[in-house]
């Protein structure tokens, strides 16, 4: 009898198997034909579901033969729901564009970016005017310009000052933007070669989770993903306060049958012109053009390749001390130096080759190359250092920037487990020649050389994402990083003070980063997770070969607790709660040409963030973050933001009027390690206005729309004016005044 009951408990289960199958298809978009991810696909009986890949293909594995109905949905588009009779296995779907709706967003075990869905209704509801904007979607970051638009933003995110990009790791189709060994600044991250109208969507991630991401990526990373086609020609011109002005033109390059055949080619081009608010004319030029081409080589293999070009020149009005404004002999816009303001450019080629293979595996292939040249003259303390030719400064460099990003991606299982195999490798080289420092007059006028040399600097990075899917509600996902970093410096300098008489310097780390996150969805309208990880940020060139027995390489160890909520089909909520500590450092400071060493610091907050669509025209949203930071030692840490907000509301007509009023508010915050001086918050609001109608669209953008006075980046400086004694307080770049851009769009 023993026998005859294994032998019917293994037919039950060989019967059993056999009504069970794996089932699978593709979603398109019905206007490019190119495929869509991270489509949601739901599987009834049972409400299964999965999200579609890079290729737009979704599976499930080990369903039941009898399907009743599935129900296929995205952000943006219509909702579709087919009968399981009409779907045969591998089949394709097209999906119609519509007006973005909260309603369409839903909450998975699937979904390993818990800003998915805020990210994915803001940049569709709320738009961008420029690649800046759409670093402000990230909840809680802010940006702060000292420099009237010419060089890249100050960065505040998670009680972190990341000065120019040094603790957030930023990319553009997965070519890195940051600069290591910068002239300026580690990290430093310009990304106003992005013409805004070529943006898609923007990936976002908060804290070190990530093992894909490296180096910088301590607050977290932010990928801006370009069109692939676009859905139509462009022509815009815009015209506002300050002398400034703006055209902007988009345009196919291939007919309607080539992008049937998923075969697109476009181009895109920007001039814009401003005197900006200041006293001082910022005679403000930028230029842009962008290409891009996307298609199959073959029926697995899909290639895309981009091109495109910046540049930009501007005069600046730079900080200017509190202190002189109080005493009238500055203006709250004036200059203290009209010579300070820079030259910039930035040349990309950046090519990818997808290969799907017959099992669904996908083999990614990327290579990009930067030609880079930067310019600034800057001066801080006017005549502190040199009481008759002044304290102006020259930062220059020129660069070649080679990349690699290789990786490979499984599907399989474990047991009745869904196991993700995400495997890559990353190979960066910088070669940068006569990155230079020098205590100039009149912009070019060398007074004293202060550094001169090239760096010569490798990145090369390896890791491992293994996605266990325990159960349709847990998802287990662990990371492991490896980073080895090389640099370089030829010092061309004799008269620098670590000068050794060969000028040669070399040195060489490298670290280990585990990953561990977990994803809990509890029921359809709620998803937990914590993450828990360790990340880096490298340094400078010229601090790893003169500290190479110090702490060079900082470890970052965070810690998340969160979940994404939806109460209801018009209310998204996510909350966090986290924790970070920084390692102690040598840091090296690009405006003086110094090492200094930084302290251990520890930082703990909250973000919250809410999405409320009442009525289908109007969306509301607001985040609110807080961050309490502290230097081990018991310092405060300088410019940390604490209390942040951003939210507003947007407002879509079936008329074609729409628009939306937003705030910006960040609260007072020590401005050094004692808070015996404070960097001012402000809380300012901005107004957009559109009228679309068929091809065309006119509308008006305001910034500081109540002509608010505020101070866009605050540091303590210790400052002297002319023949006037020594000051230690605040040096402020003051923020835009009330500025009015009016434009016009027309669609071809």
């Amino acid at each position: 009898m023993r026998y005859v009951a294994l032998f019917l408990f293994v037919l039950s289960n060989l019967n059993g198997n056999a009504q069970r199958r794996s089932f699978e298809g593709s979603v398109y978009a019905d206007v490019s034909h190119l495929p869509l991810e991270d489509v949601t696909v739901h599987l009834f009986p049972g409400n299964q579901a999965v999200s579609t890949d890079i290729n737009g293909i979704y599976k499930f594995r080990n369903v039941s033969r009898f399907i009743d109905s599935v129900k296929i949905t995205a952000v943006g588009y219509k909702t579709i729901t087919l009968k399981g009779s009409s779907l045969r296995n591998g089949s394709s779907v097209y999906l119609t564009e519509q007006q973005t709706m909260l309603s369409d967003i839903t909450i998975t075990g699937n979904t390993p970016n818990p800003y998915k869905g805020i990210s994915d209704i803001d940049i569709k509801m709320r738009g961008v005017s420029n690649s800046q904007e759409v670093l402000r979607i990230v909840p809680g970051l802010f940006i702060g310009q000292h420099q009237g638009g010419g060089k890249a933003e100050q960065i505040f995110l998670r009680g972190f000052d990341n000065d120019h990009g040094t603790d957030i790791n930023l990319s553009v189709d997965g070519m890195l933007i940051n600069m290591v060994s910068h002239a300026h600044g580690q990290g430093y991250a310009d990304s106003h070669f992005i013409i805004p109208e070529t943006i898609e969507s923007t990936t976002y991630k908060k804290g070190p989770y990530d093992a894909e991401k490296g180096d910088l990526a301590v607050t977290g990373s932010v990928d801006f993903h370009t069109f692939d086609a676009l859905s139509n020609n462009l022509i815009k011109a815009e015209v506002g306060q300050f002398n400034t002005y703006r055209i902007l033109g988009m345009a196919n390059l291939l007919d309607s049958a080539s992008r049937a055949k998923q075969r697109s080619w476009y181009a895109a081009s920007e001039y814009r012109y401003s005197d900006s608010y200041f006293d001082n004319p910022q005679h403000f030029n930028r230029f842009n053009f962008f290409t891009k081409y996307h298609g199959h080589l073959s029926k697995n293999n899909v290639f895309s390749i981009a091109a495109s070009t910046f540049y930009s020149k501007w005069n600046a009005s730079g900080q200017i001390p509190e202190s002189a404004v109080a005493k009238r002999e500055v203006g709250f816009y004036g200059a203290l130096d009209p010579n300070e303001g820079g030259v910039t450019s930035r040349t990309n080629f950046n090519a990818q080759l997808l290969t799907i293979l017959p099992n669904n595996d996908v083999i990614k292939n990327q290579l990009y190359y930067s030609n880079y040249k930067f310019d600034l003259h800057t001066n801080f303390t006017f005549y502190l250092v040199d009481t008759v030719n002044g304290d102006e400064i020259r930062q220059r460099e020129s660069r070649n920037l080679f990349g690699y990003y290789g990786s490979y991606l499984h599907e399989g299982l474990l047991g009745e487990m869904r196991l993700t195999t995400d495997a890559g490798v990353q190979l960066r080289f910088d070669a940068t020649n006569n990155s230079e420092l020098s205590h100039t007059v009149s912009r070019y006028t060398v007074v004293n050389p202060i550094k001169l040399g090239d760096v010569l600097e490798t990145a090369n990075g390896l890791y491992l994402n293994e996605t266990l899917k325990i159960s349709p509600k847990l998802t287990l996902n662990a990371g492991l990083r490896y980073d080895h970093l090389t640099y370089r410096y030829n010092n061309k300098l004799a008269t620098d003070s670590t000068f050794n008489g060969i000028g040669i310097y070399k040195a060489a780390n490298g670290t280990l980063s585990p990953k561990l996150n977990t994803y809990y969805q509890v029921s359809s309208k709620t998803q937990l997770y914590l993450f828990l990880g360790k990340g880096f940020h490298s340094n400078d060139a010229r601090v790893i070969v003169a500290q190479t027995h110090g702490p060079t390489l900082p470890s970052a160890y965070s810690l998340d607790l969160g979940t994404v909520l939806k109460p209801g089909s018009n209310l998204l909520l996510n909350a966090a709660l986290w924790y970070s500590y920084l390692e102690k450092e040598y840091v090296y400071g690009g405006d003086g040409g110094t090492v200094e060493f930084s302290g251990a610091t520890r930082r703990m907050g909250f973000d919250l963030s809410a999405r409320y669509q009442p009525l289908k025209p109007l969306l509301f949203d607001a985040d609110v973050n807080y961050a309490h930071g502290r230097a081990v030692d018991g310092g405060y840490i300088p410019l940390a933001p604490v209390w942040s907000s951003t939210g507003g509301l947007t407002c879509t007509s079936q008329s074609g009027l729409n628009g939306s009023l937003r705030y910006r508010y960040l609260a007072d915050r020590p401005a050094n390690e004692d808070y015996s001086l404070t960097a001012t918050g402000y809380f300012i609001n901005d107004l957009v206005l559109n009228y679309t109608k068929g091809k065309y669209e006119i509308g008006i953008t305001i910034n500081n729309l109540f002509n608010v006075r505020w101070k866009e980046t605050q540091f303590e400086t210790i400052t002297r004016l002319k023949s006037q004694a020594a000051v230690d307080g605040i040096a402020f770049t003051p923020g835009t005044k009330f500025a009015a851009l009016a434009h016009f769009a027309l669609k071809l």
